[in-house]
C-alpha cells in the first residue's frame, strides 16, 4: 500500500514537473514572438538583411535570458514544448491573420505540412530510438552495472556493433546519431529516416509560411504607407517572417550536415568524439618516409 502511495506521489510530481515546463515554454515562445515584433516596430526604415541581423541577436539575447532564468530562479523550459508552441503560435496567426488573402490551395498545402509536422513531432516523441537490449548487447554486464554506464561494459565491441551509449537517456541506442533536445528523443538507426523527413518538413513549412506572410505583407500594404509601423498584426506578421528566414538558414545547413553524414555513413556522435571509437583509428604499420 505504501509502495503505491509513492508511486502516485511520484507520477503526480512528475505530471506537475511537466507541466511547469510546458508553460515555462510558452512563456518563453510569447516573449521570442512579441521581442522579435519590436524589430520591424523600430527599424522599418533599415534594409531587410539588417532587421534579419537585428533579429538573430534579438533571439541569441531572448536565448541567454532563459538561461538565466534557469540559473537564477530555477525556470526550467523543454526544448521540444518550446519547438511545439512555436509552430501552435505560428499557425493560429496564419490562421487567424494571414489566412484570409492566401489562396485556397496554399491554404491546403499550408495547413496539411502543419499538421503533417505535428504528427511527426509526436511521433518520434514516443518511438523507440533503437534502446540496446539485453539479448542485443549479449552481456549480463548490462544489468550488473548499478549506475548504467559505460563502464560495465566492453566499449570495443559495442562501437563495433554501432551502439552507443546516451548521456542524457541514460541509455544505449544502436546506430545512435545524437540527443535531439528539439525533438524530445534521441535519433538512432530506429527513427532516423523519419528524422530526416522532419528536418525536410521543417524547411518546406517554413518556406510555405515565408511565401504566405510576404504575400499578405505585400497586399497589406497597398492599403496604408506606414501599416507595419503603426499595427501590431502587420509587425508581427514581419516579424514571424524573419524568424522564418532564420529556421530555414540553420536548417538548410543541419540537413545538408545530414546529408553528408549519410553519404559517407558516419554519425554525428561519431564524428564528434571519433577519438573514443577504435574503428576511426588509423594505424599505420609502416613508417612514413621523408624526402628531403
Amino acid at each position: 500500500m505504501a509502495r503505491l502511495r509513492d508511486e502516485k506521489k511520484l507520477l503526480v510530481l512528475g505530471s506537475l514537473k511537466l507541466i511547469g515546463r510546458c508553460t515555462v515554454s510558452c512563456i518563453f515562445v510569447f516573449v521570442t514572438q512579441f521581442s522579435l515584433s519590436l524589430v520591424p516596430r523600430f527599424f522599418s526604415a533599415t534594409p531587410f538583411l539588417l532587421q534579419l541581423a537585428l533579429s538573430a541577436l534579438l533571439l541569441l539575447v531572448v536565448l541567454g535570458f532563459n538561461r538565466c532564468c534557469r540559473r537564477l530562479l530555477g525556470l526550467y523550459s523543454s526544448a521540444s514544448a518550446f519547438v511545439f508552441f512555436n509552430i501552435l503560435f505560428i499557425w493560429s496567426f496564419y490562421f487567424f491573420v494571414v489566412r484570409k488573402d492566401i489562396s485556397r490551395l496554399m491554404d491546403g498545402l499550408f495547413n496539411g505540412e502543419v499538421v503533417m509536422m505535428v504528427i511527426g513531432l509526436i511521433s518520434i516523441q514516443s518511438m523507440d530510438p533503437g534502446l540496446a537490449t539485453h539479448e542485443t548487447l549479449g552481456s549480463d554486464k548490462l544489468f550488473e552495472s548499478s549506475s548504467f554506464g559505460v563502464d560495465g561494459l566492453d566499449e570495443s565491441s559495442l562501437s563495433l556493433r554501432r551502439i552507443r551509449y546516451c548521456k542524457s537517456c541514460k541509455a544505449y541506442i544502436k546506430g545512435f546519431d545524437h540527443h535531439c533536445p528539439a525533438f524530445g528523443n534521441c535519433i538512432g538507426q530506429n527513427n532516423y529516416a523519419l528524422f530526416m523527413v522532419l528536418l525536410v518538413g521543417f524547411l518546406t513549412t517554413e518556406a510555405s509560411y515565408l511565401v504566405c506572410s510576404a504575400q499578405f505583407v505585400r497586399k497589406s500594404r497597398n492599403f496604408g504607407r506606414n501599416w507595419s509601423e503603426i499595427n501590431l498584426v502587420g509587425n508581427l506578421a514581419i516579424s514571424t517572417m524573419l524568424f522564418s528566414i532564420l529556421q530555414v538558414l540553420w536548417q538548410g545547413v543541419f540537413l545538408m550536415w545530414h546529408v553528408y553524414c549519410v553519404c559517407f555513413n558516419v554519425r554525428t556522435d561519431e564524428w564528434i568524439n571519433w577519438r573514443k571509437y577504435p574503428e576511426f583509428q588509423v594505424v599505420y604499420s609502416e613508417p612514413v618516409k621523408r624526402w628531403i
